[in-house]
């Protein structure tokens, strides 16, 4: 007979009990409820500026950070910017790159596929949003050791941390300037530490509109093998 006290010494040293999580729900109930939170989720680029309490982006930062990593390295810094002064640098320098993007990097294809979004070299968005999250991306540990998929890795937290915002009711926007290494400058981070993606979140603004969009079915994004 398989007692407690069996199974507790059976748990090979360094490890311990997975502590599983359970819906009150059946499993595809539980999956249905967040897939309808989910599909509510959308790109905001028009954000109200009602403070979101510092606890509240805590909570999501730290649910980004319970994501898989390779050899758990965790090759991940999410740094937090609400000071107004420092968002209007980040915004002054963004805006700079993206005046060459949109002036010379970006090739025709590109600006047509973005021109249904009425994007632009503008974005106020990054003064205007409460918080800014910029990822960054661990090319060594704090230590100077070695990270393994740490792109693999930082994407799955990432979407986390998307996931978690929307959750708590933020709107979020995924911004990526480019090149990003003015924020390296900005923000002050270390040679280990490369921008990886500009996370702007707070409530969206009482007008907010986005693009009418349609996004791929089950059968377009899935093959299943039975």
């Amino acid at each position: 007979m398989d007692t407690e006290a069996e199974h507790a010494r059976s748990v090979p040293e360094g490890f311990i009990p997975l502590n599983p999580y359970s819906p009150s729900g059946s499993t595809v109930e539980a999956a249905q409820a967040f897939h309808e939170i989910m599909d509510r989720r959308r790109t905001v680029r028009m954000f109200s500026d009602r403070p979101v309490p510092r606890e509240a982006i805590e909570h999501c930062v730290m649910a980004a950070g319970t994501a898989p990593s390779g050899a758990h390295k965790q090759p991940w810094r999410f740094v937090v910017v609400g000071e107004p002064e420092l968002k209007s640098r980040i915004r002054e320098a963004a805006e700079a790159e993206e005046r060459e993007f949109y002036g010379r990097r970006a090739s025709d294809e590109w600006l047509d596929d973005l021109r249904p979004f009425g994007t632009d070299a503008n974005k106020p968005f990054l003064e205007i949003a409460p918080w800014i999250i910029v990822v960054f991306k661990l090319m060594k540990t704090d230590d100077g050791g070695q990270v393994y998929y740490a792109n693999e890795s930082i994407g799955i937290a990432t979407g986390m941390l998307l996931a978690a915002l929307h959750n708590s009711g933020l709107a979020t926007l995924t911004h990526t300037p480019s090149p990003m290494g003015f924020l390296k400058e900005v923000l002050g981070r270390p040679d280990n530490e490369r921008p990886y993606l500009v996370i702007p979140c707070g409530y969206p603004a009482g007008d907010a509109v986005v693009p009418e969009l349609q996004r791929k079915p089950l059968d377009q994004i899935s093959v299943w093998h039975e």
